[in-house]
């Protein structure tokens, strides 16, 4: 599948989009003020151990204390620790200790950045894990004997793994994440590899490269320690254009447009050294028309933000995101079909399921999401439905499992999630409804008025009450409601004076004693 990288660059912010066949896929912000911390390394100490939860919170220097789980904390140089056992967070950690972490995600929303002690720094087609003795593939490569060719040629490069090689053979492996593999516990003397996505078809020379840059990285991470200050920043990850031109896939990436001169020759230089096959590809773009004006990009930003997703067929998607978690619903809308009713069913949900995929990504929605496709009486047609979601997904960067239909025709899936969402991004909490999306309406605020009104008159003295309110509720108590005033004016015996506040909002009003 052909695609195309669009890079827009300005002071405060750097935005990319990824096209495939020309249609928006993937949409990043990075922001000069709030840059992304997962991949960052950073030298901690523990602030709290919370045995019930079996977690710490550390001060990595950020305004939130960070979330270190115990199942992310590496074991292997606990001598009290059993083979392959868990063991209780406080026999870990104490308050105050010094700690070497990794941000696997982002801060979101009120929750603080997810932590690992399992160190893993990538490169173009490895990812380096210092700690763990791990030499594994991306499950994204299939082919067992390309599988088995690059573990022969990592151990050529890196001799000293050969006896991980003989302890992993039967590994799950890891996937292109960086994550971690199965590893064998009794050997703990030297790091391991993954070998990344990118990594099919590398030759040694490329492997070498790429080992040799990970040891010297590593040596100077590990020099930055000594001395630090605590907490501190030991490694910071690249910057987002650099990142996206590490991790692309040299097979689909037909061309990288960049709007600044001054990023162009950057990415220029850094592909030369890392991924000179995409140097032919790189291009600075001059042209007057904003760069992601072409193909509607903006226009598809836009729309990525509104709950309702309009389907080609006439159907909709629904895309309500909450903070428990994600729910889609499936929607016929005007499409009628041409043969019967199941077959429409059929065809809305297999043209949503494609719909669904590319918004996950677009949107980057993760954690929890139920999608809640029109109900469907054919079996068949559920697992075909789930096919075409499957497949749909497999080329989203991020892992993702599918459930299958529940009894209540609801399909569940989880997507990994290390960074805000698009939505929280670009947005924030509306301080009209506060987040509910909906607000009272004009009459009810002014029967909410009516009853504040009785309420006051009958605790307080006053000789006249001003209604301060918004232009709409303002306007029903004075045509609409008139009479309902007047007649609580004959019943309290006080002169009710109603004023307009353009800054209040419709749920606003003040009751003023005079």
């Amino acid at each position: 599948m052909a695609e195309e990288i669009l890079v827009n660059v300005t002071p405060q912010e750097t935005r990319v989009a990824s096209i495939e066949n020309g249609v928006l896929q993937e949409f990043v912000v990075e922001r000069s003020r709030a840059r992304g911390l997962v991949g960052n390394i950073y030298l901690g100490r523990v602030s709290r151990v919370l045995p019930g939860m079996g977690a710490a919170f550390l001060d990595i220097g950020l305004a939130r204390t960070a979330f270190l789980h115990v199942s992310d904390i590496d074991q292997s140089a606990n001598e009290n620790s059993p083979e392959g056992a868990e063991i209780a967070i406080e026999q870990t950690l104490t308050e105050g200790q010094q700690l070497l972490v990794q941000v696997t995600k982002d801060p979101l929303g009120t929750k603080g950045a997810r932590l690992t002690t399992f160190l893993s720094i990538p490169s173009r087609y490895l990812v380096y894990m210092p700690n763990a003795p791990t030499l594994g593939i991306s499950q994204r490569i299939e082919n067992e004997d390309e599988r088995q060719r690059l573990r022969d040629l990592l151990v050529e490069v890196d001799p000293s793994l050969a006896a991980i090689a003989a302890g992993s053979q039967n590994n799950s492996d890891g996937d292109n994440d960086g994550g971690m593999c199965a590893q064998s516990p009794t050997i703990v003397s030297h790091g391991g590899y993954i070998a990344r996505t990118a990594a099919e078809g590398a030759n040694k020379e490329e492997l070498r490269d790429d080992v040799q840059f990970l040891k010297r990285l590593w040596r100077s991470i590990s020099a930055e320690i000594d001395g630090a200050d605590v907490p501190s920043v030991i490694y910071e990850d690249l910057p987002l254009v650099l990142r996206t031109i590490r991790d692309l896939s040299s097979e689909n990436a037909e061309k990288i447009r960049i709007d600044s001169k001054e990023t162009y020759w950057k990415v220029n230089e850094f592909a030369q050294r890392f991924t000179p096959e995409l140097v032919s590809r790189i291009e600075h773009y001059p042209g007057e028309r904003p760069i992601l004006d072409l193909y509607s990009t903006e226009d598809e930003i836009q729309r990525a933000l509104q709950p309702k997703v309009e389907l080609k067929s006439g159907g909709h998607l629904v895309i309500d995101q909450t903070e428990a978690m994600t729910t889609i619903d499936v929607n016929t809308g005007g499409f009628v079909g041409h043969r019967n009713l199941e077959e429409t069913i059929f065809k809305t949900n297999l043209e949503a399921s494609q719909a669904i995929a590319r918004q996950l990504r677009l949107r980057n929605l993760g954690g929890i999401i139920i999608i809640d496709f029109i109900d469907m009486a054919n079996e068949e047609h559920q697992r075909q439905v789930l096919r075409a979601l499957g497949k749909s997904l497999e080329r989203d960067h991020s892992r993702t499992t599918i459930s299958e239909v529940t009894s209540l025709g609801l399909v569940q899936i989880t997507r990994k999630r290390t960074r805000e969402s698009l939505e929280h991004v670009l947005c924030e909490q509306c301080p009209t409804c506060d987040g509910r999306g909906s607000i009272k309406s004009a009459q009810s605020v002014c029967y909410e008025i009516l009853r504040e009104i009785l309420r006051e008159a009958r605790q307080f003295e006053a000789k006249k009450l001003l209604v301060v309110a918004s232009q709409c509720v303002i306007d029903i108590l004075l045509d609409e409601e008139s009479t309902s005033v007047v007649e609580l004016e004959e019943f309290i015996r006080i002169p009710i004076m109603l004023q307009v506040e353009a800054a209040y909002t419709q749920e606003q009003f003040d009751v003023v004693l005079l």
